[in-house]
């Protein structure tokens, strides 16, 4: 098979294990089926996300321009504490801003390369998780918005990291931590203005995830250094191909690539 299309991140659905899907402007390709295939990626261009221009992409799947003017990559997106939508006060475009931050948020424990705290919008519940690789996942406070989920974890990052070290997180190592035990130590140190939205019942979500062998030795590969990158999957986990040799490819960090793509 061959195709050429702008890489954007894997859809994926929550079944055992994870189901991963490259999203084709007219179609699917299920990377499951892909394993131990032999697959061709060539970078032949860009298409920026937000302006269709084919300036080289600069971060996000944005252009330079767009990355520092467009409302998706505004500040308050990486720092949920900077949202001021619930005041009525603009970044970039108070319209895209309150339909993105007016609305409910989770502020989650989840088991990556260790324990982490994160945010993310109850609608991305749980795909957030899987493009993290976590193992596991404990929501644990449901807000009216984005501000409000960026304090409570501002708060506890003081007390536990909201980072995933990714190349621990594509080990077979498992962390061997109870989430519901860490939530506990955690919550006395949550705001006063967040503790009204915990969650009286918590579900712990578990994933598994389609990899037939873990590298022992992780390089990471990436197409401003290779045009081309060929190899033989083995494995997904979060937005990573993981190849026999032990490549290991991002497609979310590829986002706006065109590329070239063949599958033996």
């Amino acid at each position: 098979m061959k195709r050429e299309n702008v890489l954007s991140k894997m859809l994926s659905e929550h079944h055992d294990p994870v189901h991963y899907y490259l999203n084709l402007k007219d179609d699917f390709i299920l990377m499951n089926e892909v394993l131990g295939h032999e697959i061709t990626l060539e970078h032949t261009g860009y298409e920026c996300k937000a302006c269709g221009s084919d300036e080289k992409i600069f971060a996000h799947g944005l252009c330079k321009k767009c990355y520092f003017e467009h409302p998706m990559a505004g500040e308050w997106v990486l720092h949920p504490e900077k949202s001021m939508a619930h005041l009525e006060i603009e970044d970039r475009d108070l319209s895209f801003e309150k339909e993105i931050q007016l609305q409910p948020h989770m502020v989650y424990l989840a088991k990556t390369s260790g324990v982490k705290v994160g945010v993310t919008r109850k609608s991305q519940v749980p795909y957030r998780w899987i493009d993290q690789g976590a193992d596991e996942a404990l929501p644990f406070l449901e807000v009216p918005n984005r501000y409000l989920a960026g304090l409570a974890e501002v708060a506890l990052k003081q007390h536990i990291t909201d980072k995933t070290a990714w190349r621990e997180m594509l080990t077979s190592n498992k962390v061997d931590v109870d989430l519901e035990e860490e939530l506990e130590k955690l919550i006395p140190f949550l705001p006063d203005e967040v503790k009204p939205y915990l969650l009286q019942e918590r579900k712990l979500y578990k994933f598994n995830y389609p990899v037939l062998s873990y590298p022992n030795k992780i390089k990471s590969v990436k197409l401003d250094q290779h045009k081309k990158i060929e190899g033989k999957p083995v494995g997904i986990k979060g937005q990573y191909l993981i190849f026999e040799n032990g490549n290991v490819f991002n497609i979310r960090n590829h986002e706006g690539y065109i590329v070239k793509i063949e599958i033996l």
